[in-house]
């Protein structure tokens, strides 16, 4: 009985996710619909990384803000996103010591 259980639900959490990839393809969207969706994954991500900026010493907020800061700078030069990261990780580690 519990297999049947554990089977069910696997598959009732399946289906949602693999019969939008069978639908996506076949669906024509508007132009500004289509350029409205594709910004939502750069909004989550900055919506998701901003609070952590902030708190990563709740008692300095600037030192996460300047990483934020180094990334950016480093990533309108147009670096590896390896670089960016390490680059912005380091600016948070050194400042962590003053």
């Amino acid at each position: 009985m519990m297999w049947i259980l554990i089977i069910g639900m696997g598959i009732a959490t399946l289906l949602p996710r693999i019969i939008p990839v069978f639908i996506v393809d076949r669906l024509s969207m508007p132009a500004w619909l289509d350029k409205w969706l594709s910004a939502i994954p750069y909004a989550a991500l900055g919506a998701l990384i901003f609070p952590g900026v902030l708190t990563v010493y709740p008692d300095r907020p600037h030192i996460g803000f300047l990483g934020a800061i180094t990334a950016v700078l480093l990533s309108s030069l147009g670096l590896n996103i390896f670089l960016i990261l390490f680059g912005s990780i380091g600016v948070v580690f050194g400042l962590s010591f003053l």
